[in-house]
């Protein structure tokens, strides 16, 4: 078994290698094997200092989480901390690629810390819902004081090392290529002037401004407090920082270890967690291994500079890759190009990026109003008006146009991409690629996989997608996929239950108390009632609205009235016309009330649907559907995806209450067979298959 930790003396200094591929994970492995150099180090008598390093692309990217309700092998690493802490000898951390969570905890438990120029470093365990439990949170507030405290850690950002240094979090900051001699350098310059041994936990002049402001906390609590909503870790760092301000070290660090284990056991950091596995999870097809080779892509055509077309082109043009991009007319062609100028402008105005990165972008684009421009693209998306009279044409014609080994993809959010497939001579070579809006921000990228797509193209869209900074979920071919297809329930049963006479507020209200950045109504006046409503074939109070005029927000009236600032009020025009359509329509005035029976309504169907996406296997695994409906839907983080918080609602309990409704509502609420099935045998989606 190969060692995780080796150690050299070289002119009195131990430097102790770590070497955990691919990321030195803290794992117990790791942990033991750097005890024991240390131990080794500590007793030696030519050793002056200890230097630790480690192998591989990076120094320790963090702790090894799967350990996460395992049973704990020591040493664990807070008393690799002690250890460090209270080293006999000055020890030095030699700090490359990224320094995160435990393993910038490490660092801070040494006495020094010398890091290369393209280093970071930082604490995230917030977006796992917990907080630095090693002593992050009671050793940066002593170096960088208990605001800046609060905001690196409840963050979770990272900082690159010239910001470190700034900050002194890092003392030092030299070339890469020659982190490991300089830091040998440093550490003899230690020794030499006498062997200090700084520790941070007995720095105070950092926070000694702090303790004669108390209120610092609750207001840092209220100015987040939207941003931290629902998330539970926030609180408890802030506590924990508070406590580094307001305790000796010891106490602040039992305190730390307290909120620390709270958290661990808490079901929005299962969540969490379970969401941080289902999206490393996803990029894993079982039947696409490493032996099937993916397709270089070095050249993209979009067709149509719309708002998708303009969003997914900026997706490749951020990647280095070289768009050619396909319109009918010059006017829309101007138009989508100026949206994408505009975009990149307005980030590169707030700093995001500089006005030469602008250009080289938009130096990417070759701009046609002719399909053949797209002859020699190693990929074509086409993302024009979803008809499939229009797509079937476009296919054809590519079948003309493309070179052989093109793959050409469809961005449809909804059609079958088999008949799509079908209007070309090679369906092989036929994937979707559908996107979701704005597609430059939004993570999720589904990759529709059809009856004929071939293994190497599967293999191509789901690595791209990783190069394009998306999250590829794998779905098979049915009328909306996975994540369209998952939350149309929700959406139906919110008008259903409008119709019946439940105040529209209420149930936008109760989703938003569930952590939905908005309710149903809220977000079809955001999108625009004229966008969604095209084609409806029976009289719908969203037909009605749009008749009258009231499209949504920027009209100032939609499903709500809306004053100059946009703030929403309920409206009695749209009172009166859900009456109406609900007398039209025979819907007899039962309104539901509870916020328990409103979410049932609405969510329980979402979970029913995600049974029968899983059984028709369209999805591949059950935390598919969860990152879909978490990076596709703003399914709140904290709740882990549908199908993880109905486990922990409990399978039988919503079998049961669909029963009910069923006897109510009729069919629609008929339990999937895969729900029956798992809630009678005590199983849960997450057992797995």
């Amino acid at each position: 078994m190969k060692q995780t930790a080796t150690s050299v003396v070289v002119d009195g200094v131990a430097l102790i290698t770590l070497d955990n591929p691919p990321v030195n994970a803290l794992s117990a492995s790791l942990r033991q094997g750097l005890q024991a150099e240390l131990e080794q180090a500590f007793g030696d008598e030519e050793v002056g200092a200890i230097l630790l390093l480690c192998a591989g692309r990076t120094f320790i990217a963090g702790a090894d989480i799967t350990e996460f309700g395992q049973p704990w092998q020591p040493p664990s690493l807070p008393d690799l901390c002690a250890m460090l802490d209270g080293a006999p000898k000055p020890v030095i951390a030699a700090i490359h690629g990224t320094a995160l969570g435990g393993g910038f905890e490490l660092a801070l438990a040494c006495h020094y810390r010398v890091a290369a120029r393209s280093a970071k470093v930082g604490l995230p365990e917030v977006h796992l819902g917990l907080l630095p439990g090693a002593g992050g949170t009671q050793r940066v507030p002593r170096i960088v004081g208990a605001e800046a405290a609060l905001d690196i850690i409840t963050s979770g950002r990272q900082i690159k090392a010239a910001e470190a240094l700034s900050l002194g979090l890092v003392d030092a900051v030299v070339d890469d290529a020659a982190l490991a001699e300089e830091a040998l350098a440093f550490a003899r310059r230690v020794v030499a002037d006498g062997g200090a041994k700084p520790r941070i936990r007995d720095r105070a002049d950092a926070i000694e401004g702090d303790r004669n402001r108390p209120e610092l906390f609750t207001a840092f609590a209220a100015a987040n407090a939207r941003r931290f909503k629902g998330f539970v870790a926030p609180a408890a760092i802030i506590g924990a920082v508070e406590a580094a301000v307001t305790l000796p070290f010891d106490e602040g660090l039992a305190k730390e270890t307290a909120l620390f284990e709270r958290l661990v056991a808490s079901p929005e950091s299962a969540a969490q967690r379970h969401v941080f596995f289902a999206e490393r999870e996803a990029a894993r097809v079982p039947d696409i291994g490493p032996d099937i080779s993916a397709i270089d892509i070095r050249s993209v055509g979009v067709i149509g500079a719309g708002t998708m077309g303009g969003g997914i082109t900026m997706n490749f043009l951020n990647a280095g890759i070289p768009i050619t991009l396909v319109e009918t007319t010059q006017e829309a062609l101007d138009r989508g190009i100026a949206t994408i100028r505009r975009n990149y402008e307005t980030t590169a105005a707030k700093g995001r990026m500089t006005a030469a990165q602008v250009e080289q972008r938009m130096g990417l684009i070759s701009p046609s109003l002719d399909l053949a421009a797209l002859a020699d693209a190693d990929l074509i998306i086409e993302a024009v008006y979803e008809s499939m009279d229009v797509k079937t044409d476009i296919f054809a014609r590519l079948d003309r146009i493309a070179k052989l080994g093109a793959i050409l993809a469809s961005n449809t959010s909804f059609l079958d991409l088999n008949r799509i497939a079908a209007a070309t001579s090679r369906p092989e070579w036929v994937v979707g690629l559908h996107f979701f809006s704005p597609a430059n921000v939004m993570r999720l990228l589904e990759v529709v996989r059809g009856a004929a797509t071939s293994k190497p193209v599967v293999a191509t869209a789901m690595r791209l997608a990783k190069r394009i900074g998306k999250v590829a979920v794998l779905s098979g071919v049915c009328d909306g996929f996975i994540a369209n297809r998952l939350l149309a329930p929700r959406g139906a049963q919110a008008e259903a239950m409008m119709l019946e006479g439940t105040p529209i507020a209420e149930i936008d209200r109760v989703l938003v108390d569930y952590g939905f950045a908005m309710g149903h109504f809220q977000m079809m006046d955001l999108v625009g009632l004229d966008v969604i409503g095209r084609n409806a074939t029976e009289r719908t109070v969203m037909g009605d609205l749009v008749a009258a005029g009231r499209l949504g927000q920027k009209r100032g009236a939609g499903y709500y009235d809306y004053d100059e600032k946009r703030r929403s009020r309920p409206s009695d025009v749209t009172g009166s016309l859900i009456k109406e359509v609900a007398a039209a329509r025979g819907v007899a005035h039962a309104p539901t009330s509870g916020d328990e029976a409103l979410l049932a309504r609405l969510l329980y169907p979402v979970v029913n649907e995600g049974a029968k996406i899983l059984e028709e296997g369209i999805a591949l695994r059950a935390s598919d559907i969860d990152i879909a409906a978490v990076l596709g839907y703003n399914w709140p983080v904290y709740r882990g995806g549908p199908l993880f918080w109905a486990d922990q609602v409990g399978l039988d309990r919503i079998v049961a209450e669909m029963r009910r409704l069923e006897a109510v509502h009729g069919e629609t609420f008929r339990p999937a067979p895969l729900l029956v099935r798992l809630a009678e045998a005590g199983r849960r989606f997450g057992d797995g298959s």
